[in-house]
């Protein structure tokens, strides 16, 4: 079974590897992936309020489900496109990466938030430190939160 930290590993891997595909030009976003992205930033807004993550003041139940959020909106995306979604956990991205990676790295973390709500219905709690990692990955300064402006430079 994959840990959180498989999956933050490999998460940030395949992210990292399609953002540098892109900022070495190897992979250049078409429209159909800059509205993508644009959706997908649309639908996951953490409605922090210009708070920074970890969001320690709210609820464990909000906490976990901004983060669960993520997996249904990126399954959508990827099917909105055309993209397949491949598991990152203990795995290295392709050599070429782009959408279809990057969607993948940051739905391992969706994933997770997946695993932890159905823990927490069950009255389960996720480690505070792997939830506010999800957190940040997610959300803030140089987090995911981000794509949009990298995809409109």
């Amino acid at each position: 079974m994959d840990t959180f930290a498989d999956r933050l590993d490999g998460g940030m891997k395949w992210w990292e590897a399609a953002i540098e595909e892109a900022q070495e030009g190897r992979w250049v976003r078409d429209e159909v992936e800059r509205r993508v992205i644009k959706d997908i930033c649309a639908a996951t807004n953490p409605l922090h309020g210009g708070r920074t993550a970890p969001f320690t003041a709210d609820t464990w139940h909000v906490r976990i489900g901004r983060i669960a959020n993520w997996a249904g909106v990126l399954r959508l995306a990827a099917r909105s496109g055309g993209w397949v979604l491949e598991p990152v956990a203990r795995r290295n991205p392709p050599a070429s990466a782009g959408m279809a990676e990057l969607l993948s790295g940051i739905y391992a973390i969706g994933e997770q938030g997946e695993i932890w709500m159905e823990q927490f219905m069950k009255g389960g709690l996720p480690p505070k430190n792997a939830l506010a990692k999800a957190e940040c990955f997610l959300t803030g300064p140089g987090s995911i939160e981000d794509l949009e402006l990298f995809f409109y430079d």
